[in-house]
């Protein structure tokens, strides 16, 4: 398991709980936390290492200390796995799919939230792309056939998907869920958030750079 980090002390535990009561080795890859993420990290028992800020950086840094493991998964820090989720994985796995990703639910009771979740898991069975916020995982023989994620400050996850589509195949949509903050759609506005995203979608489909996207994302002085 690889959990990429940057300030997440508040929900840290609850996100490795699951993960390091399953006997999962687990590893936490820091950008440069200032708060307490390091310190919590550390006392629930994970291994933390360091690396560029940037979730495909730290997630690629993450599975280059792992190579031994025959599956990877990727574990995004505001999102809880389910009890069963180990099983649901190796489940997978052995029925012969290379990749594949769970389905979400928003921690939100608002309806529209409700909905966004389900239309992130209909349009990910449909097109057979999968988003970090679902938790993807992957064996090792197709991690190494794609060579991890893509460099990229942007929509690492997408392009991670598409190329396993032509190399490997189509994932495994599986119907036990994550749960997943609604920080962002909460804190930016909730059709706001959704407006945003697909125009980051559209404009990517369109060609545009994923370094364009990030700074129109998050603006240009974020790191």
């Amino acid at each position: 398991m690889v959990v990429p980090v940057l300030n997440e002390a508040p929900r840290l535990a609850a996100t490795l709980g699951p993960v390091l009561e399953s006997g999962c080795e687990c590893v936490v890859v820091d950008g440069g936390s200032t708060d307490d993420t390091v310190a919590i990290a550390r006392s629930l028992g994970a291994r933390v290492m360091s690396a560029p800020r940037g979730r495909a950086s730290q997630m690629n840094a993450g599975a280059s200390t792992v190579g031994d493991a025959q599956v990877l998964v990727f574990l995004h820090a505001d999102v809880r796995l389910p009890a069963d989720w180990k099983q649901a994985v190796v489940r997978a796995i052995e029925r012969g799919s290379g990749w594949g990703r769970f389905d979400v639910v928003l921690d939100s009771p608002h309806r529209l939230l409700r909905l966004v979740g389900f239309m992130m898991n209909l349009r990910s069975r449909w097109t057979g792309i999968a988003t970090g916020d679902q938790t993807l995982f992957l064996s090792r023989a197709a991690w190494e056939a794609v060579n991890g994620f893509p460099p990229i400050p942007l929509m690492e996850d997408i392009q991670l998907s598409a190329a396993l589509l032509k190399t490997v195949g189509r994932p495994a949509c599986l119907h036990e869920r994550v749960t997943v903050s609604a920080r962002r759609w909460t804190r930016h506005g909730i059709v706001r958030t959704i407006l945003v995203m697909w125009g980051l979608r559209g404009l990517h489909a369109l060609g545009v750079s994923p370094a364009s996207l990030h700074r129109l994302y998050y603006g240009r002085d974020h790191a």
